[in-house]
């Protein structure tokens, strides 16, 4: 079985020639900073469509050519919504609110993949959601770093987290590859269904959390890296 799982690993962890571990590192940072400059730019009274084109004329600004997938800028109960999904029209940022960003850019020949949440005014719920999406990414990331836990293993854990801090853990927004562009022609599946422990660099972790009463969600998303990249 050992012998089984090395094979489909090295399949699914497959890079391509433009992969360069030290400029996977800087587009991550490149993405981190994009993330909160958008949010920098939300402000109470926004149309959700308006931060959507906003932030999609700040990448574009950043030399950005392409996606690997869409902009993201959920306000409000669109924060419920999962990966893909069509944001109801018209959504105004409240200015006692949340909202969160997620973004996947292509810069070159390299992606790059994370997400963050943000809030307006100081609604303690809200608050947590936001905190508790961030801690539980590391809360997971820190048990893949101390374990040979799988994909599967770590997202039924964070099921079982999630669950412990009072929310729902949205497994539409599992996880998944990203390399060199287009990580999805190796392995378009989500970490959640990978039968052995993920290698640094090669994987993103998302943590997609929502009120158990449908009231609004967070989301954090980053790449598996140990400790040491998160000081």
């Amino acid at each position: 079985m050992s012998d089984v799982l090395d094979k489909k690993q090295i399949v699914l962890e497959a890079v391509g020639p433009a992969f360069v571990q030290e400029t996977m590192l800087e587009m991550r940072a490149k993405t981190r900073a994009a993330i909160h400059a958008i949010a920098a730019n939300c402000h109470p009274g926004m149309v959700e469509e308006d931060a959507v084109q906003m932030a999609r004329d700040l990448l574009a600004g950043e030399d950005m050519i392409r996606g690997w997938h869409d902009v993201y800028v959920r306000f409000g109960t669109n924060t419920l919504k999962t990966f893909g999904a069509e944001s109801d029209p018209g959504i105004v940022l409240g200015e006692t609110d949340i909202f969160f960003i997620d973004i996947g850019p292509v810069w070159g020949e390299t992606e790059g993949d994370g997400g963050d949440t943000f809030t307006t005014g100081a609604d303690a719920g809200m608050e947590k959601c936001a905190a508790d999406a961030k801690a539980l990414f590391h809360t997971v990331r820190k048990k893949w770093q101390g374990t040979g836990m799988s994909g599967k293993a770590l997202y039924d854990y964070a099921t079982e987290e999630a669950k412990a801090l009072g929310w729902e853990l949205n497994m539409d927004l599992s996880g998944h590859r990203i390399s060199d562009f287009p990580h999805e022609a190796v392995y378009a599946g989500p970490l959640a269904d990978v039968d052995f422990k993920p290698s640094p660099l090669l994987w993103v972790l998302e943590i997609h959390i929502r009120h158990p009463e449908g009231l609004y969600g967070a989301f954090f998303e980053d790449m598996l890296l140990d400790d040491s990249y998160f000081a």
